[in-house]
C-alpha cells in the first residue's frame, strides 16, 4: 500500500475537480515513486497528493505518459514539474495472474458462440430445405412428459 510522501495530505478526485473548476490549482508535480507516478497539486501554499478513487491512498499511474495526460487534460495544466528522484521502474509489477484465466474464458465463450451459431444456422437451413420437418406440439409435450417422469424416477 502506497503512502503519501512525508508531510503531504491526500486530496480526493472530487475535490481536485472542484479546484479545477474554480481555477484554484496553481501547479502540479508528477512525483516518481516505487511502482509508478503520483500527482501532486498545488493551491496556495498547500500541496496535496491526488488520491485513488474510493481510497485514501495516492493514485499511481503506471507510466509517465498517462500521468502527464491526466495533468494536462484533467487538471488543465500544460506546464508541470516532474521529479524522478524516488522513481523505481523495477518496483512496477507487470504480471496479471487473472489475465490468462480471463482470456481462456473469452476464447471458450467465443468458440461456444461459433458452435451455437453454426447449430442454429444448420437447423434453420434444414427447416428451409425440408430436411428438418416440424414436430407437432403434442409430440413435444409427450416427449417432455416422458423425460420428466424418467428424471423423477431417478431422484426417488
Amino acid at each position: 500500500m502506497q503512502r503519501a510522501p512525508r508531510g503531504m495530505a491526500i486530496i480526493d478526485g472530487k475535490a481536485v475537480q472542484e479546484l479545477v473548476q474554480a481555477r484554484g490549482i496553481q501547479g502540479a508535480t508528477i512525483l516518481g515513486q516505487a511502482g509508478g507516478w503520483a500527482v501532486l497539486v498545488r493551491h496556495g501554499a498547500v500541496e496535496h497528493v491526488v488520491a485513488a478513487q474510493r481510497a485514501r491512498q495516492p493514485r499511481l499511474w503506471r507510466n509517465l505518459n498517462t500521468a502527464a495526460a491526466y495533468v494536462r487534460d484533467q487538471l488543465g495544466l500544460p506546464r508541470f514539474d516532474v521529479d524522478t528522484g524516488a522513481y523505481d521502474p523495477a518496483a512496477i509489477a507487470r504480471t496479471r495472474p487473472d489475465q490468462a484465466e480471463r482470456l481462456r474464458r473469452q476464447h471458450e465463450a467465443a468458440a461456444h458462440d461459433t458452435w451455437f451459431r453454426a447449430q442454429v444456422r444448420e437447423a434453420l437451413d434444414g427447416i428451409a430445405g425440408g430436411t428438418n420437418p416440424p414436430v407437432a406440439d403434442e409430440e413435444v409435450r409427450a416427449r417432455l412428459d416422458k423425460l420428466g417422469a424418467d428424471l423423477a424416477g431417478r431422484v426417488r
